[in-house]
C-alpha cells in the first residue's frame, strides 16, 4: 500500500471512530506550499455538517484519534478553517521509490480499460497535399491520447479516415493535369510546388499501366481529356495514391503509425451511405420539404433540423454529415463501443449532427458517442514574425518543414504543451535553441543528467535495485519534493487519461525536470558516504525511470547524452 493510501485509510479509520457517516472517504491533496507538509485533507470541513460541529474541533478530534506512526506521519498541524496538514517521515516517504524501481517501465500503468476496445480517429486529412501544422498538432494529440489509453489498459486502434471523395479530389485531379501539361491553374486549384512532383509521378504511373511513353500520356491529357473517362479516373486514382504516399511519409517522419486506414469512397462503393439513409427513413425521424429530405436532429438536441439529402435541383446528393454518420455506424458494428474523434475546432458543428444521426438510427448507441476532442490551429513564428507559407506547399507550413528544422521531439512536445482547445504559437527559434528556455531540451537534459550520474560513477543502473537502502538519508527539501513528484506520476497519468489531456503530462514533465535540475545541483550523488550515495543513486534511477515513462507517453525520446 502506498503512503498516500495508508494515510487516507488512517484518516478514514479515525473519522469512523468520531462518528463519521459509513463510507466516508477523505480527500488528500498536495499543499500548494511545500512548507505546509506533504499532504493536506479537508476532512474536518467535510464532516462539519453531518457531525454538527465546528471544523476546528473536528480536526482536533481526528488528530487525537489517529495513530500517526501507522501512516508514517512525522508531524501534523491544523491550518485555516480546519485543514489538516501532514508531513511524512523522510524514510517512509522515500521508501516508496523501491516500488518505482521494481515496476520500471510499468510504473504508472493501470488496467482501468480492462482490455476493452477503443477506436481513436485522428489526422484524417484530405489526400490533396502534404500535412500542414494543424494536422501535425492533431497527429501529436491523437497519438498521445492513444498512448494514454494504452497505458490504462485499453486495446487501442488508431484509425485514419481518408476523405478521398468529393469536389476537392476533382480539383486535385484537374490541378495535376494542368501542371503536367504546363497550363495555367485557376484560383481554386492547388498551387503548391508539390503538385509538380505529383504530376510527374502520375504521368509515369499511367505510362507504365498503359505500356506507353510519358509523351503519349501527356498528349492524351492535352487532347483527349474531355472524351476519355478512363483517363480521368486513372489520373484521379494516381493523384490520390501519390498524395497518400506523401502523407504516409510525413507521418513516418513524425513517428505516428495507424492500424486502420478507412476510405470514404468505400462508404459509397459498399452502399453504406445508401443503407444509412434508408435506415434513417425507416426509423421515422425524417421528413420531406422543398424537395429535400430532412432529419429531425432537433429530436436529439440540435438547434434546428438538418437537410439529409439535397433536392434534385441541387444535385440530390447526401449532405456532408450523412457519410460521417454512416462511417460511425461501421465503427459501432466493428465492436468499438468507445470511439474518440480528434478534429480541428472548425468541425464543432458536426458533433451534434453526427450524434443525432446515430441516435436516430435507434441502434443502442449512447448519446455521447463518439467522443470528440477538438483543437485549435497553430501559428508558426520565426524571428518574431509569423511564417505563413512553405517552399513546397506554398499556402501553408507543413509538418515536414517543422520536423526538418527543429526535430521530431521538439515538434511533438510543442504541439502537446498546451491544452488542445487553446491557441498554440510554435516558436521555431525557441524550439531550435539548446537552452533552459526550450522546454523539451530542458526535460531531455534532466534525463541525460540522471543517466550521466551512472556513467560518471561507473555504476550499472541494473544493480541499483532499492534493496537495503537507508531511505531516511533522502531528507533534504530538494529530495522530498522530487520524490513526491515521482510518486504522483500514476495519479497524474490517470487524470490525464480520464480527461484525454496529454498536456498535463507535458506540464508535469517540465516541473519535474526543474526539480531534477535543482536536486542535481544541490545534492551530489557520487559522495564518500556509501549510505548516502546508495540512497541518491536509487533516487536518480527512479527519476530516470519515471521521466522516460512520461516522455514515452508523448512519443518523445529519452536521450542518455546531449
Amino acid at each position: 500500500m502506498s503512503a498516500e493510501s495508508r494515510l487516507r485509510a488512517e484518516v478514514a479509520r479515525a473519522a469512523a471512530t468520531i462518528g463519521a457517516p459509513v463510507g466516508f472517504d477523505p480527500v488528500l491533496e498536495r499543499p500548494r506550499d511545500p512548507s505546509h507538509g506533504d499532504w493536506a485533507t479537508n476532512a474536518a470541513m467535510a464532516l462539519a455538517k453531518p457531525l454538527r460541529q465546528k471544523p476546528q474541533d473536528i480536526a482536533k478530534a481526528l488528530l487525537a484519534a489517529m495513530d500517526p506512526a501507522s501512516a508514517g506521519v512525522a508531524d501534523s498541524s491544523i491550518a485555516g478553517p480546519g485543514f489538516i496538514n501532514f508531513r511524512l517521515d523522510a524514510g517512509d516517504l522515500a521508501s516508496a521509490l523501491a516500488g518505482v524501481i521494481a515496476a520500471g517501465d510499468a510504473f504508472g500503468r493501470a488496467n482501468s480499460g480492462a482490455g476493452r476496445p477503443v477506436n481513436i480517429e485522428f489526422v484524417s486529412a484530405n489526400p490533396t497535399g502534404p500535412l500542414h501544422v494543424g494536422h501535425g498538432r492533431q497527429a501529436a494529440l491523437g497519438d498521445a491520447i492513444a498512448s494514454l489509453l494504452g497505458h490504462a489498459g485499453w486495446t487501442v486502434t488508431r484509425e485514419f479516415y481518408y476523405n478521398d471523395g468529393g469536389g476537392q479530389i476533382e480539383r486535385l485531379r484537374d490541378s495535376v493535369r494542368l501542371r503536367a501539361i504546363g497550363a495555367p491553374l485557376a484560383d481554386d486549384h492547388y498551387h503548391g510546388e508539390y503538385v509538380k512532383d505529383v504530376a510527374a509521378a502520375c504521368v509515369a504511373q499511367i505510362a507504365r499501366e498503359r505500356s506507353v511513353s510519358a509523351d503519349v500520356v501527356l498528349e492524351a491529357l492535352r487532347t483527349q481529356w474531355d472524351a476519355d473517362a478512363a483517363l480521368r479516373d486513372a489520373l484521379r486514382m494516381a493523384a490520390v495514391a501519390s498524395l497518400r504516399a506523401e502523407q504516409d511519409t510525413d507521418l513516418k517522419a513524425f513517428g505516428v503509425q495507424f492500424d486502420v486506414y478507412y476510405l470514404e469512397s468505400s462508404l459509397y462503393s459498399e452502399k453504406k451511405v445508401e443503407e444509412t439513409i434508408a435506415a434513417l427513413r425507416s426509423a421515422g425521424h425524417t421528413f420531406e420539404q422543398d424537395g429535400a429530405v430532412w432529419l429531425r436532429t432537433t429530436d436529439f438536441g440540435d438547434d434546428k433540423d438538418r437537410v439529409m439529402v439535397r433536392s434534385a435541383e441541387k444535385g440530390g446528393e447526401p449532405t456532408y454529415f450523412v457519410p460521417d454518420v454512416a462511417y460511425h455506424v461501421t465503427k459501432w458494428k466493428r465492436g468499438f463501443t468507445r470511439a474518440i474523434d480528434v478534429q480541428g475546432a472548425d468541425h464543432h458543428s458536426t458533433v451534434t449532427r453526427v450524434r443525432a444521426g446515430l441516435q436516430a438510427l435507434e441502434m443502442g448507441v449512447p448519446a455521447g458517442y463518439p467522443e470528440y476532442v477538438l483543437h485549435q490551429m497553430v501559428t508558426v513564428m520565426r524571428a518574431g514574425e509569423e511564417v505563413k507559407i512553405s517552399k513546397r506547399a506554398g499556402s501553408y507550413v507543413t509538418v515536414r518543414d517543422l520536423i526538418d528544422e527543429v526535430g521530431r521531439d521538439a515538434v511533438r512536445y510543442f504541439f502537446l504543451m498546451r491544452k488542445g482547445e487553446s491557441q498554440l504559437v510554435f516558436d521555431v527559434d525557441l524550439a531550435r535553441s539548446q537552452s533552459e528556455e526550450n522546454p523539451v531540451y530542458y526535460i531531455q537534459m534532466a534525463h541525460a543528467r540522471l543517466s550521466g550520474i551512472f556513467r560518471v560513477g561507473n555504476v550499472d543502473p541494473v544493480n541499483v535495485t532499492g534493496v537495503g537502502v537507508d531511505w531516511a538519508k533522502l531528507a533534504a527539501p530538494e529530495e522530498r519534493e522530487l520524490i513526491k513528484a515521482l510518486l504522483d506520476w500514476p495519479s497524474l497519468l490517470a487524470g490525464a487519461t480520464d480527461a484525454l489531456e496529454p498536456h498535463r503530462v507535458a506540464n508535469w514533465l517540465h516541473e519535474t525536470a526543474r526539480l531534477v535540475h535543482l536536486w542535481y545541483h544541490k545534492q551530489h550523488v557520487l559522495v564518500d558516504d556509501a549510505a548516502v550515495m546508495q540512497a541518491r543513486l536509487a533516487l536518480a534511477k527512479a527519476a530516470r525511470i519515471v521521466i522516460a515513462n512520461a516522455l514515452g507517453v508523448l512519443g518523445i525520446s529519452a536521450p542518455e547524452r546531449m
